[in-house]
């Protein structure tokens, strides 16, 4: 089995990373079995993320500053995979790194986890959101990663790169991800912005739905053999159906869940259906 086809296994839509808990939050309302969830970015070490409050509504969306906390890897194998394991999910980890070596150290110790069916590089983090992680400020430096990365990892399982939704480099840095080796690019990330109190933050669900359109058409239309994953504001079926039209080939849910747990279960039963419907 190829990267490409792990992916494909995974379906057509995809919880976001963050956005899904431990998967034990999510699983009340929706029955994780198959369906590809990608963890929380995790990192070697434990983080406390930020200072609260960390989270503000807005009137189009969300503002975070969390800071990427979570228990680090040991933590994470020992308790939060087998759980998403057992509960039949998909299970996508995010990964996060100080240097491109803890990337790879990262990647390497999760090629030997049992029920890993894939891992999301979080290379596009707002400005100081990813305190003292590797900065990817060009696309060399996030193919960087993705090439350290991809040497450790099994072959036959794919590797995403989720990069920023700067429309000004984003199928540049598509291009170098690719031939670095991801297996796809994930288009669409919190966008830079400020907590209430001048804090810096990340602003996600409806507010940036446009600019992540835009980046996964541009994408799409300059590499169109690349698979692309599109997250950014998808709160409904429509919204999913503008991505996937434009060339993505699967979406990820978000900030939406955190307004409506439910809308994952929602817009994969319905985009199941499309594909039904399609079939001769």
């Amino acid at each position: 089995m190829t990267g490409i086809e792990a992916l494909t296994q995974a379906g057509q839509v995809m919880v976001a990373s963050g956005c899904g808990g431990t998967g034990r939050e999510l699983g009340a309302y929706t029955d994780l079995t198959g369906l590809a969830f990608v963890t929380r970015s995790i990192t070697l070490d434990p983080r406390t993320g930020g200072a609260m409050p960390r989270v503000a509504e807005t009137p189009s969306g969300l503002v975070n500053a969390v800071g990427l906390p979570n228990p680090g890897l040991e933590h994470f194998l020992a308790t939060e995979l087998p759980w998403l394991v057992r509960a039949g999910a998909r299970v996508f980890v995010s990964i996060a790194g100080a240097t491109i070596g803890e990337y790879a150290e990262l990647a390497r110790r999760l090629a030997r986890a049992p029920g890993v069916a894939g891992i999301e590089l979080n290379l596009g983090a707002p400005d100081q959101l990813g305190e003292h992680l590797f900065e990817v400020r060009e696309p060399h430096h996030a193919a960087g990663v993705v090439a350290a990365v991809r040497r450790e990892f099994p072959a036959d399982l794919p590797v995403l790169a989720k990069l920023r939704p700067d429309h000004s480099r984003v199928s540049e840095g598509a291009r170098m991800a690719s031939e670095a080796g991801a297996t796809a690019v994930v288009i669409g990330n919190t966008v830079p912005a400020a907590m209430p109190d001048g804090r810096p933050g990340g602003l996600s669900g409806p507010a940036i739905g446009p600019l992540a359109l835009r980046c996964v058409a541009e994408v799409s239309h300059a590499l169109p053999g690349l698979p692309v994953v599109a997250t950014g504001g998808i709160a409904s079926t429509e919204d999913a159906r503008r991505f996937l039209a434009l060339g993505a080939h699967a979406v990820q849910i978000g900030t939406a869940l955190l307004h409506d747990p439910t809308t994952v279960a929602r817009v994969r039963a319905d985009l199941g259906t499309d594909l039904r419907e399609d079939s001769p």
